[in-house]
Parts: structure tokens; C-alpha cells; sequence
């Protein structure tokens, strides 16, 4: 019997090999398109809509944007055409924003300490017992896939109007959230400085402390301060339903058609949002050993 040619047999196999993956390639472009129109279908993404929609959005923005005069532009609160009258309710909305920033802080801030406490149990690679780790990952799955506003909801009722339903709400959803960061963050990290830990006679508490933490300190830090720009953001909104913080003016003046006053509130939370994306983006290259891009 003749042994086929080694060339032949190669070249027959990357034959077959490349066909196996030109179906695949198809099968998932297939499966994508599919997913999309659906998608699309469900979210009535239809390009009539969207025609429809576009001009009274335009219109809308156009509404809102304030009637400023250049010959008044630095005039008084009491002078139309003004910078000073379209922010004529600066000092309130100052204050509110304030507290929406303060309700933001302390949120993350506490959704830091939980869920960096619970991440170590949510760590495959860290923990022995799976039943532990299974009720601690699914625990964080759920504080996380609750949004915020749904909780604000929940939280009104039983709390009353204020910042407190809001703050609550913006922590349970962090914690869930910064749990799965920080976990993955602790599958990649180096394990023998915790072997050494546990050689010398340290319990699992003591390694996760002097061996684990130092090590993932950094990208905790940063993951922080990103969730902190965005709970800014989610502190905004949840006042909408009563929550505290600059939202329930913003849905006040939303509802009651003060169209100047939208533009300036949502232009005061921008520039705040910047300010705090700046200062993150500073702080976070210092903690990775390189200067800011300023």
C-alpha cells in the first residue's frame, strides 16, 4: 500500500480545515444579522422613526437653548440676554448638585469597602468552598443587574423622598457592580506571595490583606474612580423618581416646560461630570506611576 504524500495530505487538511471555519464564519454572521433585526424590530429602530423623529428632537434642543444677547452677555440676573438671568438659580442648583456629587461619593465609597470585601470571596482562585463562591457571585449578579432607577423606586417608598433612597440605591447596585471588577482583577494576580503568607503560619484573612491586596490596590483604585464618575451621573437621574440630588429639579423643570432652565442645569452637571473626569483621570495615571496627560 502507497503512503500518501505528506505535501498532499497537509494540503488536504487545511482544505477541509478552511471550509470548516468559512462555515462557521457564515453560521455566526448568519446568527448576528439575525440578532440585530430582531433587535432592531423590538426597539422599533425603523429609519421612518427615525426620519419622523429627528426634526422634533432638533426642535426641542432648539427650544431650550437660551435667547443670549452679546451687548448683555455680562449683565446682571435681572437683564434678559444675560449669562447671570439664565442662571439666575445658580446658588440653589449649585447646592444641589453638591448633594448629588455628596450622594454619589458616599455610595461608591461604601460599595467600595463591600464589594471589595466580597470580591475575595468571589474569586475562584482564592477561595476552596465553590458553595461560597457560587452564593457570593450570584449575590453580586443580582445587586448588579437591578438598575439603579428600580431601586430608587423601591427605596422612596420605604424611605421617603430624599438623597437617602438614592444613596442606597446607588451603593447596592455598586457593590454588584464592583465586585465583578474587583474579582477578576484578583484571578490575575500573582499567587506565591500568599503561599509564603500561608507557609509562615497566616490565615486565609492575613493572606488576602498582606498578600492579595497590595497587589491588586492599584486597579481597585482605578475602578473606583471610574464608578465614581458614573454614580455622578446615576445620582442625576434617580432624583427623577425622588431620590435627592439636582434630578428632582432637573424632572421639575422638565415636566413644567421651563425649556432655559433644562439647558442650564444639564450644562451645569456636564461641566461637574468634566471637572470630576479630569481630576479621576489625574489621580488614576499618579496611582499607575505616570504623569497626567493635562
Amino acid at each position: 500500500m502507497l503512503h500518501e504524500d505528506p505535501v498532499a495530505r497537509f494540503e488536504r487538511d487545511r482544505a477541509a480545515l478552511a471550509r470548516i471555519k468559512r462555515r462557521q464564519t457564515v453560521l455566526f454572521l448568519g446568527l448576528f444579522v439575525l440578532a440585530f433585526l430582531a433587535s432592531a424590530y423590538a426597539g422599533e429602530f425603523y429609519p421612518s422613526k427615525l426620519y419622523a423623529g429627528l426634526p422634533r428632537t432638533g426642535e426641542y434642543l432648539y427650544r431650550i437653548m437660551p435667547t443670549l444677547r452679546f451687548d448683555a452677555l455680562f449683565e446682571g440676573s435681572k437683564v434678559k440676554g444675560s449669562i447671570a438671568y439664565w442662571f439666575y438659580r445658580f446658588t440653589p442648583w449649585a447646592l444641589m448638585l453638591l448633594e448629588t456629587v455628596q450622594m454619589a461619593f458616599l455610595a461608591t465609597v461604601a460599595a467600595a469597602i463591600v464589594g471589595g470585601a466580597a470580591s475575595f470571596a468571589a474569586s475562584r482562585n482564592l477561595v476552596r468552598g465553590r458553595v461560597g463562591y457560587f452564593l457570593v457571585r450570584r449575590l453580586l449578579e443580582l445587586l448588579r443587574t437591578v438598575p439603579e432607577l428600580v431601586y430608587a423606586l423601591i427605596l422612596v417608598w420605604a424611605f421617603g423622598v430624599g438623597p437617602l433612597a438614592g444613596v442606597i440605591a446607588i451603593f447596592l447596585h455598586t457593590t454588584g457592580a464592583l465586585g465583578k471588577l474587583f474579582a477578576e482583577a484578583n484571578e490575575n494576580l500573582d499567587l506565591k506571595p500568599l503561599d509564603g503568607i500561608r507557609a509562615a503560619g497566616g490565615n486565609w484573612v492575613q493572606a488576602m490583606r498582606f498578600g492579595a491586596l497590595p497587589q491588586v490596590l492599584p486597579n481597585f483604585a482605578s475602578y473606583i474612580l471610574l464608578r465614581f464618575e458614573i454614580n455622578v451621573r446615576g445620582a442625576s437621574v434617580v432624583g427623577f423618581v425622588g431620590a435627592g440630588g439636582i434630578g428632582q429639579e432637573l424632572n421639575q423643570v422638565i415636566s413644567q416646560n421651563y425649556y432655559e432652565e433644562i439647558s442650564a442645569i444639564v450644562l451645569l452637571v456636564i461641566l461637574c461630570v468634566v471637572a470630576i473626569d479630569l481630576a479621576s483621570e489625574a489621580v488614576r495615571h499618579r496611582l499607575i506611576g505616570r504623569e497626567s496627560l493635562a
